[in-house]
């Protein structure tokens, strides 16, 4: 297929070469900032920049909307397609009904639309396995969905199709699971590091962690620590330690109540 980026970020980036490796072909690339667009061009093997919204006379099929989700509207404003164009976002909580009406009030012709959601987190110096990544699919066209379902099947042997309200609670699972722990994990390393002690030290019970959380059926059962315990005074000395830093003090006390909440159930 031929396929056009809108956006250069770190979904694009990895996309667009995992695309590129199973034999399609990137025809364009448009970002807002040029620097973006170019950095993303020479790691792609025949893709131009593009300078503008206007791809009334691209030859790709398929047009992956890789922006952030307040940037959608703005985009699609002023967004032109050729006829028979399918605009594709990889948002995990636009809704897709959201981007239909959109399109409804600033496309002068029909857009066929879906979403393919990779279910992981993306930086651009880090490489990514898309065989082992969940695409979640969804689509109201019936034609577009088996597109959007045989090109996940191609980068990924997990391929789901996931409507909307599916797809923002697997998003906030996400970020519990995802952005709150990495969050927590840059807690444990800034106050190890302002001690003068090694983050290295933790790196044994974080992978420890995460192997009993992955391969547990129930993660609240094998929850551990003061809070599960209900050792006050272990946390009291913790409150107590974090009295000058009272946003991870806030933190600290809200999650041990969680654990304590949950325990009690």
């Amino acid at each position: 297929m031929k396929i056009s980026f809108i956006g250069s970020g770190n979904v694009a980036w990895h996309l667009s070469q995992a695309l590129e490796n199973i034999g399609h072909s990137v025809e364009e690339v448009y970002s807002r900032n040029p620097k973006h667009t170019e950095a993303l061009t020479k790691v792609l093997y025949n893709a131009n920049a593009h300078d503008s919204l206007d791809f009334r006379n691209s030859n790709a099929q398929l047009f992956f909307l890789c922006v952030s989700d307040d940037a959608i509207a703005e985009v699609i404003k002023h967004l032109m397609l050729p006829l028979d164009a399918i605009l594709i976002h990889t948002s995990g909580s636009k809704s897709l009904h959201d981007m239909d009406e959109l399109l409804r009030v600033y496309s002068d012709i029909p857009i066929k639309t879906g979403v393919f959601y990779p279910v992981q987190t993306f930086s651009k110096t880090f490489h990514v396995d898309f065989n082992t990544i969940p695409i979640c699919i969804e689509s109201e066209n019936e034609t577009v969905e088996n597109m959007l379902i045989t090109l996940g099947q191609e980068l990924s042997d997990i391929t789901y199709a996931v409507n909307s309200e599916e797809r923002r609670i697997l998003h906030v699972s996400a970020v519990f699971a995802c952005n709150f722990t990495n969050h927590l994990l840059g807690i444990a390393q800034e106050l190890l590091e302002e001690n003068d002690l090694e983050f290295e030290l933790l790196k044994p019970l974080i992978k420890e962690t995460f192997k009993k959380a992955i391969d547990a059926k129930s993660i609240f059962k094998v929850q551990t620590g003061p809070a599960v315990r209900g050792d006050q005074k272990i946390l009291n000395q913790h409150l107590l330690f974090l009295k000058q830093q009272p946003d991870y003090q806030h933190i600290y006390r809200a999650l041990s109540e969680g654990i304590a909440h949950q325990r009690d159930k």
